[in-house]
């Protein structure tokens, strides 16, 4: 079981991404920090991403991304003590799951599972025939959480909302669904989750990005649990290390 609360451990640039300074123990340091303050503060899980690697490649990182994500999951899990994802930035769920599978996460994000979006990455397509039958193979119990109308891109004209969330939940082998706003750190449109419950009344739902500690109380009476990155940041940026207080303050708003 994943929870309700899931914390984001944003990861500073890996060896091979253009802004990697040469340390990667001090990337996995702060990530484990970051991995303890979210777990100290009442956070039911946290996913490990390479946020720090833009910019990405639209579904198939190189092998030094793969084994530095492996590395980092594993370091997160055995800090923080509660369970852990994986994204892999901006679409490699393939190598999401090799991840967990190694490093023993229990879920993993998937940007696009499903259908197409259009990225900075240019159009990405999603796979989820491969996703669900590898995991088969390497790892049944791993959860796929997927985004619907992922963040940073634009659905192709006229798909709803609906429509894809209804894809994802019913054909795409989804275990719960991730409704975000325009970007990273930007509130949804309650509207769009309001629409997304009412086609998948059955799924676990997720709100993605934007949740601060006055709002997610409201969040919590149309979906089952939040990712919260920035506003449990110092100062409320994203690249900062968790605030405790911050933290601390939407755990208790949130229960």
């Amino acid at each position: 079981m994943i929870g309700k609360l899931i914390g984001m451990v944003h990861l500073g640039p890996l060896p091979g991404a253009p802004r990697y300074r040469g340390d990667l123990t001090t990337v996995l340091e702060s990530a484990c920090e970051d991995a303890r303050r979210l777990s100290a503060a009442g956070f039911d899980a946290v996913i490990v991403e390479n946020f720090g690697d833009a910019p990405f490649y639209a579904d198939d990182v190189p092998k030094v991304t793969v084994a530095a994500m492996t590395r980092a999951v594993t370091a997160v899990a055995e800090a923080a003590g509660i369970p852990v994802g994986v994204n892999v930035l901006r679409n490699d769920a393939m190598a999401a799951l090799v991840v967990a599978t190694v490093a023993g996460a229990t879920f993993v994000r998937v940007n696009v599972l499903a259908g197409v979006m259009h990225t900075d990455q240019g159009t990405i397509t999603g796979r989820a025939a491969d996703v669900a039958r590898l995991r088969a193979t390497l790892a049944p119990e791993v959860e796929v959480l997927a985004d619907v109308f992922v963040k940073h891109a634009t659905p192709p004209p006229g798909l709803t909302v609906g429509q894809a969330a209804s894809d994802l939940w019913e054909r795409a082998g989804a275990d719960g669904i991730i409704v975000s706003g325009a970007g990273t750190g930007r509130a949804l449109d309650l509207s769009q989750l309001e629409t997304v419950r009412a086609a998948v009344p059955d799924a676990p739902i997720f709100a993605g990005s934007g949740v601060t500690a006055a709002t997610i109380a409201g969040l919590l009476r149309i979906c089952d649990g939040a990712i919260v990155g920035t506003s449990v940041k110092e100062n409320g940026v994203t690249t900062a290390p968790v605030d405790p207080a911050r933290a601390r303050a939407l755990v208790a708003a949130a229960r």
